[in-house]
């Protein structure tokens, strides 16, 4: 489960690589990259990694635990992920569903 050398962004991607090990929740540290702007000449402008992929639940999740002022374009990137890859499944946890899910299972 947990990836050796994952070099995680965030302490809250560390407690919920924790939180998933705890539970035996097979999990890839952002295993993928999704392409989700081109230029003209279809090269690659903007691309989106989430956090986190489950295999067990074929589910990438990405963690938004940071100032509010950037979730706006986070969320910008999340819905023209979704409009490009519909087969895809991501759920985005905000920091109060991060922090409500933390206390829940007393890691708070």
């Amino acid at each position: 489960m947990r990836e050796m050398d994952a070099a995680f962004a965030h302490e809250s991607e560390e407690e919920f690589a924790r939180f998933l090990d705890f539970y035996d929740i097979e999990w890839r540290y952002e295993p993928m990259c999704f392409a989700i702007d081109w230029d003209e000449e279809g090269r690659v402008r903007e691309a989106f990694t989430p956090d986190f992929y489950l295999p067990q639940f074929d589910l990438f999740v990405e963690l938004t635990t940071m100032k509010q002022s950037l979730v706006t374009r986070k969320n910008r990137k999340i819905r023209r992920m979704r409009s490009l890859y519909p087969e895809i499944r991501v759920k985005i946890l905000y920091n109060r569903d991060y922090r409500k899910l933390m206390f829940k299972f007393g890691l708070l």
